[in-house]
């Protein structure tokens, strides 16, 4: 299910899901009710507990002496993101300094997955300078209509221009950021070259997209050049 999706992105174990969507579901409960409809050991389940107890987002009361525990408000989540994002703010500036002492010239990432991708076109918008594609066939817009236009207005807000080299027999819709030339090419790719400042983005649109970003200005000059070439050569 999404829900689950969702929280375990947010850094939710298993058994906590479990714990907080029965809490959720049923109300204030007893440990051993809550273990039984999560189907979980009581160990665990007390782990789990304490843990979303930790987070902000459950609590407990006494009736007697039992203990009876219930899920907070489910906005609280939004708190609970809000203090991680509050505490990584905090050691931001001290990983970038210490980034720098490991950055070196030639270095290689690779980006797996749409969010990848996402990530990678970031990069783009990040380096604030124009970037030269080769070999698209549209992959972008197809397969992330929504980002593809958010990427198109940061694009715009940072002042971005894009010149891409197309297959003669392709057309593309018209784009005040974006000047397209034709190439005779014979075959379709998959893979797309994008050239910005110093890096080279080669994004292969398979059934899980990949992305390989190159970060050296020897290549990224060469790369260049190349384009250079077929954009020249190309026609209008």
């Amino acid at each position: 299910m999404e829900i689950e999706k969702i929280l375990e992105k947010i850094g939710f174990s298993q058994n906590e899901i479990k714990v907080y969507l029965s809490l959720l579901d049923y109300g204030s409960s007893k440990a051993g009710k809550i273990a039984k409809v999560a189907k979980i050991d009581r160990s665990s389940c007390y782990n789990s507990l304490k843990s979303l107890i930790e987070k902000g987002i459950a609590s407990y009361v006494f009736i007697g002496n039992i203990k009876w525990f219930q899920a907070l408000e489910p906005d609280k989540l939004i708190k609970y993101i809000d203090e991680q994002k509050e505490e990584v703010e905090k050691i931001i500036p001290n990983l970038v300094n210490r980034s720098k002492h490991i950055k070196q010239e030639g270095q290689v990432r690779l980006f797996k997955g749409i969010s990848g991708i996402k990530t990678l076109f970031l990069e783009i918008i990040k380096t604030k300078k124009d970037n030269f594609v080769f070999g698209s066939e549209g992959q972008f817009s197809k397969r992330m209509p929504e980002f593809a236009l958010r990427f198109d207005r940061l694009k715009k807000e940072v002042g971005i221009k894009t010149k891409v080299i197309i297959r003669k027999k392709r057309k593309e819709l018209d784009n005040n950021n974006t000047e397209h030339r034709y190439f005779p090419f014979d075959t379709q790719s998959p893979a797309v070259t994008n050239i910005f400042g110093d890096k080279i983005a080669i994004i292969i649109w398979t059934d899980e997209p990949e992305g390989i970003l190159i970060e050296n200005k020897s290549a990224a000059k060469g790369y260049k050049s190349y384009f250079d070439f077929m954009w020249e050569n190309s026609e209008k």
